[in-house]
């Protein structure tokens, strides 16, 4: 997700499906022909920018099948045949299109859940991909992640005895906080960088207090990231400021260390180019995505 604006004027050049992107909306929405289909998701797009002017939803970024490309995925989608109660997260969901993949791959749709800031994400994901809560009922919590309603702050968990019960339903849930403990798998992806420094290390423990300490549970995404830790300076984001990116080194230092106790997980993470044209740059200006996973020991 990145800041809304709703100065820039939507254009439908940066619509693009890859082809794994493309089979699963044919195969979500039942729209094969590509020109229906591609008027069906701009007259979503055009709907959802008038309320939430936020540049992914401009560049189609929740057309984009992010999860299923992730080093972490496979280990993540091994999950449920492990834990019968595995439970996945998909934060900062958007209309929905990741926690859709992992659970056409496989993952029960019923220990699947989605959050967000508003409830108007998830509805217009149900339009999008021709849905209802009936036809795909995975839970959907809506909330922002630093609101101690929706995540109480507390440390991560290190051992299962100090858990409380499980809730049973998690379409019950108006926030997050009785998970605290039993998520197997958060994703988080476009979501870290929306935020400086010092707010992505708090949101950082406030996701790591919902993980399992069951050895293999994971937190994994992808975002903004350099090479270096510092601002990007090479181009603004739409709320007119430079993000803050971390470098694998450093995120890896964030989440070992500061966020867990040194040594109790395992943080994979690197950088990969990315080509940006609806960010006005520097000339030469070079862009990251930083794609990682922290796995508990």
């Amino acid at each position: 997700m990145s800041a809304p604006d709703h100065k820039l004027p939507l254009d439908d050049s940066f619509y693009s499906l890859k082809s794994e992107e493309l089979a699963f909306f044919q195969e979500q929405t039942g729209i094969l022909d590509e020109v229906e289909l591609k008027k069906h998701i701009i007259s979503v797009q055009e709907k959802a920018y008038e309320i939430f002017g936020y540049r992914c939803i401009r560049r189609f970024g929740f057309t984009q099948l992010k999860i299923s490309r992730l080093p972490a995925y496979q280990a993540v989608l091994d999950l449920p045949s492990q834990r019968p109660d595995a439970i996945f997260l998909d934060i900062g969901c958007c209309f929905g299109n990741d926690i859709r993949k992992i659970v056409a791959d496989g993952w029960p749709v019923e220990t699947a859940i989605a959050s967000d800031l508003h409830q108007g994400f998830w509805d217009y994901g149900h339009e999008l991909f021709k849905s209802t809560p009936d036809t795909f009922p995975a839970a959907f919590i809506p909330g922002n992640a630093f609101d101690a309603a929706i995540i109480a702050p507390r440390e991560p968990f290190y051992d299962e005895s100090e858990l409380a019960t499980r809730p049973s339903n998690l379409r019950s849930l108006s926030s997050l906080t009785p998970l605290q403990g039993h998520i197997s798998a958060i994703h988080a992806s476009a979501f870290f960088h929306l935020f400086d420094e010092a707010q992505q290390l708090e949101l950082a423990r406030q996701l790591a207090s919902l993980l399992s300490p069951v050895p293999g549970s994971v937190i994994f995404g992808l975002h903004g990231g350099r090479q270096e830790k510092g601002l990007r300076i090479e181009a603004l984001n739409s709320a007119g400021k430079h993000m803050f990116c971390h470098s694998p080194q450093t995120w890896t230092e964030l989440w070992d260390g500061e966020v867990f106790r040194k040594g109790t997980v395992r943080v994979d993470a690197g950088l990969h180019k990315m080509e940006r044209r609806d960010l006005p740059a520097t000339e030469g200006a070079e862009f990251f995505a930083l794609w990682w996973s922290v796995t508990r020991l």
